[in-house]
């Protein structure tokens, strides 16, 4: 029995979560669609280039839940999972993690999309374990910032230390599965790194390193 660590994004859904959300919620009318998007398409190539401002892009795409109840932002991320997420499960995916369940593997998604976006996804594909980006919440509503540090680069490695004294884990046997190159720190901290759906940064540094390369699309 060992740990097996998914990404999310692109590897056990074949889109952005974050990125879908976006589009959804101008397609709601709830921000400016053409405007929203622009900002939405930029923060994304700056991810892929390795870029990427975190808090930034977090206080962008924080700010419009502050706007809602709870209760009227599950409504609309029920209509979000119909809409925009469902069609783009992965069966493949789905096997993988059924694989390691049966195997009796801890199964943990490890994302830096937020956990308001990502944790309904997580469990739809059957995992009871996940870190993420961390919205702030007061008095039971959002406040646009952010709770500890962000679930990103490096901050997976620091997210995911105290959760592996906390939950008795370690990381021997242990196998990770992501599509991008800003996952590297974790993917060279495990021992068996498997790119899937991989952005061309990081198929060639798994080419060239012999690690096992995926497609799940």
């Amino acid at each position: 029995m060992s740990l097996a660590i998914f990404d999310l994004d692109n590897t056990l859904i074949g889109g952005d979560s974050d990125f879908l959300w976006g589009e959804f919620i101008g397609e709601e009318g709830i921000v400016d669609a053409n405007a929203y998007r622009k900002k939405n398409e930029y923060f994304y190539q700056q991810y892929d280039l390795g870029t990427l401002d975190i808090y930034a892009w977090l206080e962008f795409c924080l700010e419009p839940l502050t706007r809602y109840s709870m209760t009227e932002l599950q409504e609309l991320h029920h209509r979000f999972m119909i809409q925009k997420i469902e069609p783009i499960l992965l069966d493949k995916a789905q096997n993988c993690i059924n694989r390691h369940k049966e195997r009796g593997d801890t199964v943990l998604v490890i994302t830096a999309s937020t956990s308001f976006v990502t944790a309904p996804i997580v469990k739809k594909y059957g995992i009871n374990h996940l870190l993420a980006t961390e919205p702030e919440i007061k008095g039971g509503r959002y406040t646009g910032g952010v709770s500890g540090i962000p679930c990103f680069q490096a901050g997976k490695i620091d997210k995911l230390m105290p959760w592996l004294q906390k939950n008795e884990e370690t990381l021997t046997g242990s196998t990770f599965y992501s599509d991008s190159h800003n996952d590297l720190p974790l993917l060279e901290l495990v021992d068996n790194p498997v790119a899937v759906n991989a952005d061309k940064i990081l198929t060639k540094i798994a080419e060239k390193k012999g690690w096992e390369v995926l497609n799940w699309r």
